[in-house]
């Protein structure tokens, strides 16, 4: 039954040497479907615009964690693991996908919080999380954070349970990638069924790399020559070239270990423009070019951007446009947010229920830019 559910996966039939060796659960909606934006293509009097709705790839949670999570659950539950651990900032959709999908699968979640900007979409966050029984450690650094973490599994230890299972950053382990190797693959066949054309660019975000990491692999793997424009997000501490053409090469030995039928890439396979001009001032601040795009894709799509990764992500894509960069070119536009609602019973509890570290988020202003400041 394992085999046959793996044999839905694009990456398992391209390569059906890994079913046997590569653990996998399967959490998302796959293929997510590929749509043509063409109230935007004709405000930006482009032709062939497309958008990947990973927004879509859960049924109670989407965007582009839940790939990875595939994988990187599948070993937490191979090791049979009680909780799994997992670190972002407050607002965090890694930690919250994290504690979504691992509660699922009847394993606790610990999330090990550092600050950020304050924005209308934290507090949700924060509140989805608590609902769905994480725990929620917020230290006032990322060093604090560490040592936090190391004292979270210490408590754990000290009263006889497992040391909980660890789940890099945003899930941007090699393993973790594998998810989006397996999404450019996905892609290829979507452009052989006609679904569209191959895109001569497509624009992702760039965050902890695991994402344009594993698309330009799989994409590389499938013979495609589309170019992934990495739109870096965060500092470069998490998202630095070097720190790309590591993951790179490690994630293609982790394939290749099993089946060397696998191509033996290499960073210099991946067809990728790596672009650092949307960042802004810090992570998690909003850009006025950022969100002019969320609105932009709101007015003329109705499709759900936000202002700390796919807002910055598509107004990389409109900049180019409009200095010509695109004209007579098909582009693909992959949104890794989330667009399924929270419940109700969710968002209606009180934020003082929540451990005291985070109720600052509900209790500050929200950034200028926020649309809701």
């Amino acid at each position: 039954m394992q085999d046959q559910q793996k044999s839905s996966l694009a990456l398992f039939r391209a390569y059906p040497g890994l079913i046997d060796t590569l653990g996998w659960i399967p959490l998302a909606n796959l293929p997510t479907p590929v749509e043509p934006m063409r109230k935007l293509a004709e405000e930006l009097d482009e032709e062939d615009l497309f958008i990947k709705r990973d927004d879509l790839s859960g049924d109670v949670y989407g965007g582009n964690k839940v790939r990875k999570l595939e994988f990187l659950l599948a070993e937490a539950q191979a090791r049979e693991a009680i909780a799994v651990m997992t670190f972002g900032t407050a607002g965090s959709n890694h930690c919250l996908a994290t504690a979504i999908y691992a509660r699922k699968l009847g394993m606790e979640a610990i999330s090990i919080l550092s600050p950020q900007a304050n924005t209308s979409l934290v507090g949700p966050n924060l509140l989805m999380g608590y609902h769905v029984g994480a725990e929620l450690h917020h230290y006032n650094s990322e060093s604090t954070a560490e040592r936090g973490a190391a004292w979270q599994t210490a408590r754990r230890v000290g009263v006889g349970e497992p040391a909980p299972h660890l789940i890099r950053r945003g899930g941007s382990s090699p393993l973790g990638t594998i998810g989006f190797v397996n999404a450019g693959l996905e892609l290829a066949e979507q452009i052989r069924r006609g679904e569209l054309p191959e895109p001569d660019l497509l624009y992702v975000a760039l965050g902890t790399m695991g994402t344009a990491v594993g698309l330009s692999m799989g994409l590389a793997a499938a013979g495609l020559s589309t170019k992934v424009v990495a739109v870096r997000v965060v500092d470069l501490a998490y998202g630095s070239e070097a720190g790309f053409n590591k993951l790179f090469d490690s994630t293609a030995a982790l394939l290749r270990k099993p089946d060397d039928n696998f191509p033996k890439l290499r960073w210099v396979d991946a067809n990728v423009d790596f672009r650092h001009d949307q960042f802004g001032e810090k992570y998690a601040l909003y850009t006025e070019a950022g969100m002019e795009a969320v609105n932009l894709l709101k007015s003329t799509e109705g499709i759900k951007l936000e202002g700390t990764y796919t807002g910055k992500a598509m107004a990389a894509l409109i900049a180019d446009s409009l200095v010509g960069q695109l004209e007579g070119k098909a582009i693909l536009f992959w949104n890794t947010y989330n667009s399924r609602e929270f419940p109700a019973e969710a968002m209606e509890r009180s934020y003082e229920r929540l451990p005291f570290p985070v109720q600052t988020y509900f209790e500050k202003p929200f950034q200028p830019l926020d649309p809701k400041s």
